[in-house]
């Protein structure tokens, strides 16, 4: 391990100045699904269920933007993606507090899908300024900020929320999310290279060149098939799907692992979510329920500092199965020390396990298109957060609190294996081609 990496890229200002602007911008963000719940609650004086269809479409809005908007910023340059961001965040979120039930549920929807992609443009811009071997510090550096802001946002929103007004709250978040758009735009990272602070990535060449490979031939076999299909009558089809695959030339196999890690990581970590508050409530302490998120944040805040400093790289499969495994013995838990000091193993994974996963995307995936990828990644994520919930509320409500945390340990233990039998696959697939005489002509 080397902690000096830390310090290395600390001193670099941009880098620095990335992740501190990222912080603030992540903040409101941390903060919206506690005061959407306090609103609906609180303010509305509805139930958690309808509480929940608004974070549900809030969050089915993030995953259906989010490749969008990581595409924008491909095509587009960030200043010009990030402005209907900007927009939508300040009006949307302070229309939103005085609308009905139902405008509400509209309102969560749009304003996930012109959320600000902070995630994606984050990672992208890291991945630009920093060489192949750096990325694993930075993307861990990167999710150790995001621990600490969601040590905080949380607790903020709830202040907020209770002292003052949930109408203010949530108010607050759309305000201070367009000013962070603000400030994206004000800084405007490097997303490509060539640009003013991007870095030559001389480490990550041969990680990529397979990768790169395939984009070129995807690519450039659109006016192949033209060609083709010009000879034999069929152009029109021809052409359709050498564009078809000339776009999703980087959705790999590798990609789809990737993938699978996302969805999986965000499954375990909300059903985590759940199973703790379920297993609290439970036992009549759900007024200390901080004392066991703070540990399970910090304990995933230090995995990511031990994780970042690491020269030897771990696929991201192996971090996800070890974090739903070990997710599982929380459901034998008995108080809240218990449960706290269960929390431990897996949250150390958490960070080290999407830190893998983004260093993963940006290597497998050509920067023209890094973007996109991004958002697909935020997406899966998303849709295994939006996943998780339910699933473990219906284990619990089956079985018991204990449930909950053994059924969503044992779904991320079986995407994991799905995973690696798709990495076995695509191994024996490269071997075949290897071996036959078409690939060396």
């Amino acid at each position: 391990m080397d902690f000096a990496l830390y310090g290395q890229l600390w001193r670099r200002r941009p880098v620095r100045k990335l992740l501190l602007v990222a912080m603030v911008a992540r903040l409101p963000h941390s903060a919206a699904g506690v005061l959407l719940t306090l609103h609906v609650v609180q303010t509305l004086g509805l139930g958690y269920g309808a509480a929940g269809a608004v974070a549900a479409l809030l969050t089915i809005g993030i995953a259906v933007g989010a490749p969008w908007r990581g595409r924008r910023v491909d095509t587009a340059g960030l200043r010009v993606a990030l402005i209907p961001s900007i927009v939508a965040e300040a009006v949307v979120w302070s229309i939103a507090p005085h609308l009905s039930y139902p405008g509400l549920l509209g309102a969560a929807l749009v304003g996930g899908v012109f959320a600000l992609p902070i995630f994606s443009v984050v990672r992208q811009s890291l991945g630009i300024m920093t060489t192949q071997p750096q990325r694993r510090t930075a993307f861990a550096l990167d999710s150790i900020c995001t621990e600490v802001t969601f040590m905080v946002g949380p607790a903020l929103a709830a202040l907020v929320g209770v002292q003052l007004s949930t109408t203010v709250g949530v108010t607050a978040v759309g305000v201070s999310a367009a000013l962070a758009g603000l400030a994206l735009v004000w800084f405007n990272p490097p997303t490509r290279s060539g640009q003013p602070g991007a870095v030559a990535d001389d480490g990550g060449a041969a990680c990529e060149s397979d990768v790169a490979a395939g984009v070129e031939s995807a690519e450039s076999a659109a006016p192949a098939e033209v060609a083709a299909g010009q000879a034999d009558g069929a152009s029109g089809l021809r052409r359709l799907m050498g564009r078809a695959r000339g776009g999703f030339g980087w959705f790999t196999i590798g990609v789809v692992v990737v993938l699978v890690v996302a969805a999986g990581a965000g499954i375990v970590l909300s059903g985590t979510d759940v199973g703790i508050v379920a297993v609290l409530r439970g036992r009549g302490q759900g007024e200390q329920l901080g004392v066991v998120f703070f540990a399970w944040c910090l304990a995933s805040l230090i995995g990511g500092l031990v994780y970042g400093a690491m020269t030897r790289k771990v696929h991201p499969l192996v971090l996800l199965l070890l974090m739903a495994a070990l997710t599982i013995p929380m459901g034998y838990a008995s108080d809240v020390w218990s449960l706290a000091l269960l929390s431990l193993p897996a949250g150390f994974l958490c960070a080290p396990t999407l830190s893998a996963a983004s260093e993963a995307v940006a290597s497998l995936v050509d920067e023209a298109r890094r973007g996109e990828a991004m958002g697909w990644y935020g997406s899966a994520l998303t849709a295994g957060t939006a996943l998780g919930s339910p699933f473990t509320g219906i284990m619990i409500d089956t079985a018991g609190p204990w449930a909950g945390f053994v059924g969503i340990g044992f779904v991320g233990v079986v995407l994991c294996a799905a995973g690696l039998l798709a990495q076995s696959m695509r191994r024996r697939r490269r071997a075949g081609v290897g071996r036959s005489p078409d690939a060396v002509s």
